[in-house]
């Protein structure tokens, strides 16, 4: 085990940068095999006591230093910084650096990616490019002049293009200029052989703006849909913040090697393939969402990151979570709302939730950390984003729009903090949030006990709500949080009495009256998910029905009632079936699902919304309900319920499959997409008991697919399927697809979700096909990540396979991209949640991966700390 323990970070040392930087001028020149890059930077001393330089920079080849055009001796250097004597106030710092793109394997600074050189700086790349204080409160203009051969005719920085040309040896240069001071996160360089689609954008005040999406030869004809998202995404902002982007270009590149899904650097957007490409015959309707969702988060970024950025990165929730929470909104507005809200719900809950209760919780604004990487997670951007979201509940509307106006004025061109977001709502609405501070502060996830009380004598019915919010690593005897409530009351014949009401929860137990209540009303609590908390109340099975039928007014509370009552049902039986018994599932709550089926064959039915209540809640989400979890156990009831409904409603489902055929043009407007999500979801419905008539079903399903979603669902399926069928369909879909890559990744997760006991032995092999790299980011989450993430019996194998399969590609990944062998470290966090067999198991798989000769920090922090929760 590793003895040199990696330096963790405390936000409480922050110290401001003691120079300030007014510019900054690079060159590269880049050639085969390695580039050489020379920074100019001019420097003015803002602490007087500062009598040296201090610069990061890792895996640097360093050629020369010089400081007003004088060469340096006397600097003091190791592997991950230099120290430069200064005596100047202000002084030019010349650095010359040569580095090697090709072998990057960490795919951070600069790298290339098959054939063409593109950067990822954030959160610290660009130290791996020069020497720099790579920190995002170093804030200066960049003036950029890139050279390469013209094998290379795409040379891009960000900014405005002021000037380029050719230059001898057949080479060429293009030079950028950045007006608005930014980070070097922020940074950004591509050069390579690509093609692109180009469009155009007026801003409301009448400039033009050019648009280009950069990608290779033969992607042009699936960039789209990722151009029209832009365009809207823009228009949106203008509309909904006032906001306008003030540049003359806008880039967006798209390149197959790329650890995150896309970064937002200024005007140069860099994208992972995956979030970019997208067509009826190689994208599902779920890809053409995330396309349209990361392309306005990036763009959003342009000013909640970009103009105004972190001043350190304990802030980092101050850009992501408020960034998450406007491309949500973007695409509710586009779409559904009530949709939306149940989607990035059930996201939360599956991945942020299961973060708060494992032994990395941490604060939206974390205290410390050791490797910045691992804190790019769910607290930061989704908690984060509800947060935003319970602020703009709490203000309303138009005083969180007037905060957010105060927020970009104010802070235009600086790197703040998450308070000054705060106290800028505070300022514009008058409204005290010191409470509220403490969702920034206090990690966990509150839980909410919910009572109602009814006097029938005096008309009056009274909600009294109780918090706690759990121990949690390193944080304990908690504060009470200001929780807002939305709320509801519904008689038996379902009308709403009173609307829906916010409630804010301040106290650690308060109650609520309301008056003139004229009989005992069935509550509808936490309307929306008003905030990001686990409910407990006192319903009963027959409440949660009544709901699922009746509460009309708030479509999100509508299937949160369905989805709790099918909990029940499940957890119940399987409690009932400790120790051998037999599953028994009420038939009375199976024939309760005739009234949704029958929902479905009206007109007007709101299909994408059906299409989640008819879906039951995953063996992941009922893992997150257990103690000591037996994810087998758990399957096995979950297929009884799955096959009870498919017996009982066959007719039913098979007239919503037939009446919901697609016929005509395919289109990706939401009623084509929600009539497309519920016929598949009746599919999974009608196969779900794997037998050979469900292959068969499955099967014509994926002959008939027109589109890239139906041949998906037909294969997921069939995924689990014994018979001829699985091994035919999977077959044929390999050999139309194997040109595109973001197609075989999907071939290699559907079989890496396979529930067959044989699965590990498959992805072994799949391991050895020749076409997995364990180099590219979207293979390897292809196949480990599904797998370890998407498929919970089989990666919590009783035996340990699943374990001891994923711990070896880790140990592989340690060396080349640690940064995604961190991250598949994801689901052994929460150990302790499984049964004692397997936490042994998952112990000794975290104890073999501390085990690694030069750890990394990414893992060795995650597997250490999991491992001494």
């Amino acid at each position: 085990m590793r003895t040199d323990t990696p330096q963790t970070i405390y936000l409480k040392d922050y110290k401001p940068y003691p120079f300030t930087i007014k510019s900054l001028n690079m060159n590269f020149d880049i050639h085969d095999g390695y580039t050489v890059v020379t920074a100019k930077s001019f420097y003015e001393r803002d602490n007087e006591n500062a009598k040296e330089i201090f610069l990061n920079g890792e895996d640097l080849e360093l050629l020369s230093i010089s400081i007003d055009g004088q060469e340096v001796q006397d600097y003091k250097k190791d592997d991950v910084s230099i120290r430069i004597p200064c005596s100047s106030d202000s002084f030019e710092l010349g650095i010359k650096t040569k580095i090697y793109p090709e072998k990057n394997t960490r795919l951070e600074g600069l790298y290339n990616s098959g054939g063409t050189y593109c950067t990822q700086c954030e959160a610290e790349g660009f130290r791996r490019i020069t020497y720099y204080p790579d920190r995002p409160d170093v804030l200066t203009t960049f003036t950029v002049r890139v050279e390469a051969d013209k094998a290379y005719p795409v040379l891009l920085s960000n900014g405005n293009r002021i000037d380029g040309g050719e230059v001898d040896g057949n080479r060429h240069f293009t030079v950028w200029e950045d007006p608005f001071p930014k980070p070097c996160y922020l940074f950004a360089l591509v050069a390579g052989d690509l093609t692109h689609i180009q469009d155009q954008f007026v801003t409301e005040s009448g400039r033009e703006v050019d648009l280009y999406i950069y990608v290779r030869h033969g992607d042009e004809t699936q960039c789209d849909h990722a151009m029209d998202s832009l365009k809207r995404s823009m228009k949106w902002d203008e509309e909904v913040y006032g906001l306008e982007y003030e540049l003359d270009i806008f880039n967006i590149v798209a390149v197959s090697d790329f650890n995150m899904g896309a970064m937002e650097n200024t005007s140069l957007n860099i994208f992972n393939t995956a979030l970019v490409l997208a067509q009826q015959e190689t994208a599902t309707d779920t890809d053409f969402m995330r396309v349209e969702g990361v392309i306005a988060h990036e763009y959003f970024h342009n000013w909640s990151g970009n103009r105004v950025t972190c001043r350190d990165w304990f802030q980092l929730s101050l850009k992501e979570g408020l960034t998450v929470f406007r491309d949500q909104e973007f695409s509710a507005d586009t779409h559904s709302h009530e949709v939306q809200r149940i989607d990035d719900v059930a996201h939360l809950r599956r991945f942020q939730f299961s973060e708060d209760a494992g032994a990395l919780a941490h604060p939206v604004r974390p205290d410390n950390y050791i490797e910045i990487n691992n804190f790019y997670t769910m607290t930061i951007y989704e908690k984060g984003a509800e947060v935003i979201r319970m602020m703009r509940t709490i203000l309303g509307k138009e005083n969180y729009r007037k905060g957010t106006d105060l927020y970009f004025e104010r802070h235009d061109g600086q790197a703040v903090t998450c308070e000054d977001f705060v106290k800028a709502l505070e300022d514009a609405s008058g409204e005290d949030l010191t409470q509220f501070r403490l969702w920034y502060e206090q990690a966990g996830t509150p839980e909410v006990t919910f009572a109602g009380e009814y006097n029938l004598a005096e008309n009056t019915y009274t909600a009294t709500f109780s918090q706690i919010i759990p121990d949690t690593p390193n944080q304990t005897n908690k504060k009470p949080m200001v929780i807002p409530i939305s709320i509801g009351l519904l008689d038996k014949e379902g009308e709403d009495l009173i609307g829906t009401k916010v409630l804010m929860l301040t106290q650690s137990e308060q109650s609520f009256t309301f008056d003139n209540i004229q009989q005992k009303p069935v509550p509808s609590i936490l309307r929306g998910f008003s905030a990001p908390v686990r409910l407990k109340t006192d319903l009963t099975k027959d409440d949660y029905t009544f709901l699922r039928t009746h509460d009309v007014y708030d479509g999100f509370n509508r299937w949160e009632a369905g989805q709790t009552l099918v909990s029940k049902v499940i957890l119940d039986a399987l409690d009932a079936s400790e120790g051998g018994a037999k599953v028994e599932i009420p038939q009375g709550f199976i024939d309760g699902y005739a009234g949704i089926f029958e929902d479905a064959l009206k007109d007007g039915a709101d299909k994408a919304l059906l299409a989640r209540a008819m879906s039951i809640p995953s063996v992941s989400a009922l893992i997150q309900e257990c103690n000591l979890a037996d994810p087998e156990r758990i399957d096995n009831v979950r297929e009884k319920v799955l096959a009870s409904i498919k017996r009982t409603h066959k007719p039913l489902l098979e007239r919503i499959y037939k009446n919901n055929e697609l016929n005509g043009s395919f289109q990706i407007t939401a009623d084509a997409m929600a009539q497309r999500a519920l016929r598949n979801t009746v599919i999974s419905l009608l196969t779900a008991t794997h037998g050979t008539g469900c292959a068969k079903l499955a099967k014509q399903h994926y002959d008939n697919a027109d589109n890239m979603t139906d041949r998906v669902a037909a294969l997921s399926s069939l995924a689990s399927n014994k018979n001829e069928e699985r091994a035919s369909a999977f077959a044929d879909f390999y050999d139309r697809f194997n040109e595109y890559q973001l197609v075989i990744d999907k071939w290699f997760a559907l079989q890496a979700s396979s529930g067959l006991p044989d699965t590990v032995e498959h992805l072994k092999r799949l391991r050895e096909h020749k076409d997995f790299n364990i180099k590219n980011p979207n293979r390897v989450r292809s196949l480990y990540s599904a797998f370890a993430m998407n498929n919970p019996v089989r990666f919590h194998a009783a035996d340990g396979s699943g374990y001891a399969f994923v711990r070896d590609g880790i140990i592989e990944l340690n060396a080349i991209n640690p940064q995604i062998a961190a991250r598949l470290l994801t689901p052994m966090r929460e150990w302790r949640r499984f049964s004692e067999d397997r936490q042994v198991l998952i112990k000794q798989a975290l104890s073999d991966i501390l085990e690694i000769k030069d750890i990394a920090p990414d893992v060795y922090e995650i597997a250490r700390k999991s491992l001494e929760a």
